[in-house]
């Protein structure tokens, strides 16, 4: 999950592809950039094990194992540590890891790829990350890690939330296991909201009046920054979607005409135009980076709400207001009459990792995954990351001192078995060409049919483009 204004060429990404960059959009910011670690020659010359119940994929005694994960808000140390825990395995004789960091996974790895060299172990995540059709032939199948057991003895599958392999199958082939879950909501300072007896909105048509009580505040209801002007385009697809369901998301998701022109897309619309008008939302975001722009709601508190992913604590721990006591809800229904079951949100498995087939140690690649889903790694990450792994049950109940961190196992429990994701706007690359129109929106220079016509528009091109293979979205 990052934001990088540097896209890949979508054409370059999609021609002759079935998806294209599976990018967490939304949200995190970017480290510094290491160079890939090298590997050695991929095809034949893997290094071979015996496979025991403590080492099931057979990896090489003395074998190093080459991993590039994506330095993002979630950062690479959470696999450093992870590393840490396999070279301490005994049942791994003399095995040694290599964690590098990359912000453009597809530039620095295709060639990795084509050269037959890839790393063991990669997070393809990122605004760079690469398009999974362009790779898919050239990965493992990842269905023995879930089968195996992880460090604890337990059958991997057993431990993990429902719907973890969904987002990483293409065709029949589980090809990538998403390590982090992330929720989407309405962010806020309890604390804030406290002291001014305010209840955090249930529904759109509670907006208004809350933006009402910022203003007389000195406060706006909303802000936001340039890269990340789309979030409130995944406010409103998601809040349409848990009004009305599939009505909404099924002609989105497959790029079908008129999409955006549906009541319930075009009645959301008009509130959050209405909330822009009315001067609720924060202006000159779109002259503002994006985390200056958040440090204005979570240090400065200049604004009530923001709307993320549930890496937003995380991605702003350093400059967040003392007691601010961040918390979330479930991004919102229009009105009261919502079509779907109550609790019912956006969440989803983030952070795709795989395993190329041609690395020079690919079961190394699988036993850091392993290592990964271990209780003690998953709990190092949730209690350092402030999120939850898709490994379940390791959140205290605490949060480990994390208000926003209970507030996403509230609406994961809540929801139950009522989650959704949404696919078509990182599977076809929009996410760059989306940003400008939402700036110009949210900035109260466009009107809602005008924003209409042209995210519309980038909807159409994509499916009248032949040169990019359409996948159909369930």
């Amino acid at each position: 999950m990052e934001l990088n204004e540097a896209s890949i060429s979508r054409r370059n990404l999609l021609r002759g592809a079935a998806a294209a960059a599976m990018l967490l959009p939304f949200g995190m910011t970017l480290a510094s950039c290491a160079a890939p670690g090298g590997g050695g020659g991929g095809g034949g010359d893997k290094p071979k094990g015996d496979a025991t119940a403590d080492n099931p994929f057979g990896v090489a005694a003395n074998s190093k194992v080459d991993a590039v994960i994506f330095d993002g808000g979630y950062g690479i140390d959470y696999v450093e540590n992870a590393a840490t825990i396999m070279q301490g395995n005994k049942a791994l004789d003399g095995v040694t890891v290599k964690v590098s960091s990359s912000t453009k996974i597809a530039q620095e790895l295709q060639p990795r790829f084509v050269g037959g060299n890839p790393p063991d172990l990669i997070d393809n995540s990122g605004a760079n990350s690469i398009g999974w059709n362009t790779i898919l032939d050239q990965l493992e199948d990842l269905s023995d890690v879930l089968d195996s057991d992880n460090l604890e003895g337990k059958k991997i599958a057993d431990t993990l939330f429902d719907g973890v392999k969904a987002p990483g199958t293409f065709g029949d082939k589980f090809a990538a296991i998403n390590y982090v879950f992330t929720t989407y909501g309405l962010w806020y300072s309890g604390s804030l909201f406290e002291k001014n007896g305010w209840e955090p909105p249930k529904t759109w048509k509670d907006l208004k009046a809350l933006g009402a009580a910022a203003k007389e505040q000195g406060k706006y209801l909303f802000l936001w920054g340039k890269e990340a002007a789309t979030y409130y385009q995944t406010f409103v697809i998601d809040s349409a979607v848990i009004q009305s369901g599939d009505d909404v998301r099924l002609p989105l998701e497959n790029l079908k005409e008129n999409c955006w022109s549906h009541p319930t897309l075009q009645a959301i619309l008009t509130e959050l135009h209405d909330l822009i008008q009315a001067g609720y939302m924060k202006p000159g975001g779109g002259g503002t980076q994006f985390t200056q722009a958040q440090a204005q709601w979570s240090l400065d508190q200049e604004a009530l709400l923001y709307p993320s992913g549930s890496w937003i604590e995380n991605e702003m721990k350093k400059t967040t207001a003392d007691d601010f006591q961040m918390k979330g809800v479930r991004e919102m229904p229009l009105d009261d009459k919502a079509t779907t079951p109550a609790g019912f949100m956006r969440a989803e498995a983030g952070e795709p990792f795989i395993v190329p087939s041609k690395a020079k140690n690919p079961a190394g690649g699988k036993e850091l995954l392993r290592t990964m889903l271990s209780k003690d790694a998953a709990t190092a990450f949730s209690k350092e990351k402030l999120a939850p792994t898709v490994v379940k049950d390791i959140v205290p109940d605490d949060g480990f001192g994390s208000t926003a961190l209970v507030s996403q196992v509230e609406m994961i429990a809540a929801a139950g078995s009522g989650m959704f994701t949404i696919m078509s706007t990182n599977l076809y690359g929009m996410n760059s060409d989306q940003l400008p129109i939402w700036n110009s929106f949210l900035d109260g220079k466009m009107s809602v049919a005008e924003i209409t016509k042209q995210l519309q528009a980038l909807v159409d091109k994509i499916r009248n483009d032949s040169s990019i293979e359409k996948i159909e979205i369930k």
